[in-house]
């Protein structure tokens, strides 16, 4: 009989304790303990309301972790240890980049963001800006994990070296030591599953019925599954859409798109055959901007006795501002607005369609007005790629994409060219394309973290300096100048008395604090106050040679209404297209007034406004929780006023996403044609 040397029993006696079930799992516990405060700490750092962490949610969370980890028992101690670090890396990893993530986008890192990584190293100072000094404590452990990895590759390198002597001794019990290691791995498996499946089943059970099927924003199955929880059925959910299922529509699901679309096709026919409106502007240019971060609260405010937006001021008492208007992006945030102004289609809740379905087909309007004559340009100071825009944008059918590459940089400001520079520069490549045309313009400057250089800050912002709210008013105050410097151009080049000129913001600041909101409007917030401010973007339309129109007009709308708008103007009928919008500048418009006329603005959470109520779904997925205010008011309501329309906002939401994901409008041509 072999016996073992003194060096092999002294490792035998080092590593016995490995055979103690209860301290086998020493090391699992203490993975499982660290990411819990770290998951914890997130909870803590995105504070959405309802969703604070309670029972339910740590055992899920203790649950997923065992589920990420119940593998590790399967390894060798060291390897264990080696590999639970390294999980722990990852894990942290993706939990800080959520955290990130929500802070500008109030939503959680999805598969098809994942594909737009790219533009992560773009964001640059934006990324910067969103660190917090606080966030040092989701690192912490690294401190003593990282040596410890090193230690622990070293000692295994060591034990390598001497393996050959210890073979014969080791092997006797190899088979033993496998099957307690697969065991315990599988009593962790079991247990994380259980710890997973009975708060999330309980859930499905009860008020989450729906969730995971009809579910508008990814923060209410954060809700219930945590945010690695979330992950994994992020993962499960996207490769069950593109990986696994070939995507084919049942006859259910066509008829419901086919019935929705012809219904709102029908209300746009019925308008273009009896509004004087329509065609009043046939053959004018159409130059449409889209302003940067832009909202509508400051509008013809001032601070310090200076206006905000002095230029916009001056512009709106010849123009129709429509200062009920709201955005309705998601998390393509500037690319959303460009899809929903120049398509009239929604949003998609998770991603950006011009990554995800750029290859699709789309009635958009440069397509629209080349089908009638029309040049169409897009002009944007930025990186071509960027938002995949290059091929979205010939899928829209623009005859040219004047990116970066097309200007000379000799303003640089902030991510690109200065937009005052970017403007006239627009404006002469404008003048050498035949008329009539439309021109669709991407504004930049005035992107978060919104620091602009001293020589352009024109504004002072008072006790604001220093803040990035003080840097927000600064930057629109900036792009208000350019806006004027825009104008002033298109008189010179002889363009503006040709033109339908129109401008909206594409979304809004991505700043949470609500105090200096209040203080810069002098008065306490409510929730249907905030999520006014929150979602609401100018529209100012100057219509050419027309000043009877002007005025302030407080008819509800969204950016989804823009492109038939400008169709209505221009007479070419949007009956045919597969849109969701409907023309804003009708016969019916009366100034200064709330008119609905049963038209609602959706949003892509399914909050819904109609300009007689404002309907807030609930985050969480309870509809005791929903809200329900009056519009003119912000007073509560009883939920059974906004009912009816919730339901027709998800039918809406319902029906776009069937299109966009779908590929469905070259069917739809085949009804909406006729």
């Amino acid at each position: 009989m072999n016996i073992p040397s003194r060096s092999i029993k002294r490792r035998r006696q080092r590593t016995s304790f490995y055979a103690i079930p209860a301290l086998r799992a020493v090391d699992i516990l203490l993975f499982v303990a660290l990411l819990m405060v770290k998951l914890i700490l997130f909870d803590k750092a995105v504070h959405v309301p309802y969703m604070e962490m309670n029972r339910d949610d740590a055992m899920t969370a203790a649950g997923t972790l065992a589920l990420a980890s119940f593998w590790t028992l399967w390894l060798p101690p060291r390897g264990r240890l080696l590999a639970l670090i390294v999980l722990d890396v990852i894990l942290t990893a993706i939990i800080y980049a959520d955290l990130i993530y929500f802070r500008y986008f109030q939503d959680l890192i999805t598969v098809p963001v994942l594909l737009q990584a790219g533009q992560v190293g773009a964001l640059g100072e934006s990324i910067n800006s969103l660190l917090h000094a606080k966030d040092i404590w989701f690192f912490v452990d690294w401190l003593i994990l990282l040596p410890l990895a090193v230690l622990t590759i070293n000692r295994m390198r060591a034990l390598r070296r001497s393996r050959q002597s210890e073979l014969s001794f080791l092997g006797r019990g190899r088979l033993s030591t496998a099957a307690r290691r697969i065991g315990a791995g599988l009593v962790v498996f079991v247990i994380g599953f259980a710890l997973v499946y009975v708060p999330v089943h309980k859930a499905k059970s009860t008020w989450a019925a729906e969730l995971f099927t009809g579910n508008w924003w990814n923060m209410s199955l954060y809700n219930v599954t945590g945010v690695l929880g979330f992950h994994g059925y992020d993962l499960y959910r996207y490769a069950g859409e593109h990986w696994f299922n070939d995507m084919t529509l049942t006859a259910e699901q066509q008829d419901i798109a086919k019935k929705w679309f012809d219904n709102r096709a029908a209300e746009r026919r019925a308008l273009e055959s009896s509004d004087p409106m329509f065609g009043q502007f046939k053959g004018s240019n159409v130059i449409a901007i889209q302003l940067e971060a832009f909202q509508s609260f400051f509008i013809n405010r001032k601070i310090g006795g200076a206006e905000v937006t002095p230029n916009i001021n001056k512009l709106l008492g010849s123009s129709l501002y429509f200062n009920n208007f709201y955005h309705q992006t998601s998390q393509g945030r500037t690319a959303d607005a460009d899809l929903a102004a120049n398509v009239s289609l929604q949003p998609l809740p998770t991603g950006s369609v011009f990554i995800r379905y750029a290859q699709h087909t789309y009635d958009s309007m440069p397509q629209t007005l080349k089908e009638h004559g029309y040049a169409a340009n897009v002009f944007h100071a930025y990186e071509g790629g960027f938002w995949n825009r290059n091929m979205m944008y010939d899928e829209l059918g623009y005859d040219r994409f004047y990116s970066k590459n097309a200007y000379v940089i000799d303003e640089p400001l902030g991510w690109s060219l200065g937009d005052r520079s970017f403007f006239k520069q627009s404006v002469a490549l404008m003048k050498q394309v035949k008329q009539p045309f439309y021109s669709f313009l991407i504004s930049l400057s005035s992107h978060h973290p919104y620091t602009l250089p001293k020589s352009v800050q024109t504004l002072d912002v008072g006790a604001y300096k220093g803040t990035i709210f003080g840097d927000y008013l600064e930057a629109v105050h900036y792009a208000d100048t350019a806006i004027g410097v825009l104008v002033d151009e298109l008189k010179a080049a002889g363009l503006w008395d040709k033109s339908i000129f129109l401008f909206y913001g594409d979304h809004d600041n991505s700043i949470r604090e609500w105090e200096p909101f209040e203080s810069f409007l002098g008065q306490p917030l409510d929730e249907s106050e905030r999520f006014r401010i929150l979602k609401g973007v100018p529209l100012v339309v100057h219509l050419p040679g027309d000043d009877a129109l002007a005025g302030t007009y407080g008819q509800v709308g969204g950016q989804l209404d823009v492109t038939p708008t400008v169709l209505h103007l221009l007479g070419i009928s949007s009956a045919d297209k597969a849109m969701v919008g409907t023309p804003l500048i009708t016969g019916q418009l009366k100034k200064q007034e709330r008119q609905s006329f049963a038209k609602q603005v959706v949003f892509r959470s399914g909050a819904y406004t109609d300009g007689e109520v404002l309907y807030l779904p609930s985050e969480d997925g309870l509809p005791g929780h929903s809200k329900c205010y009056a519009f003119a008011t912000g007073a509560a309501v009883s939920a059974g006023s906004c009912e009816g329309g919730a339901v027709k906002a998800r039918e809406e939401l319902y029906a776009s996403d069937l299109v966009v994901e779908h590929d469905l409008v070259p069917m739809l041509h085949e009804t909406l044609k006729r």
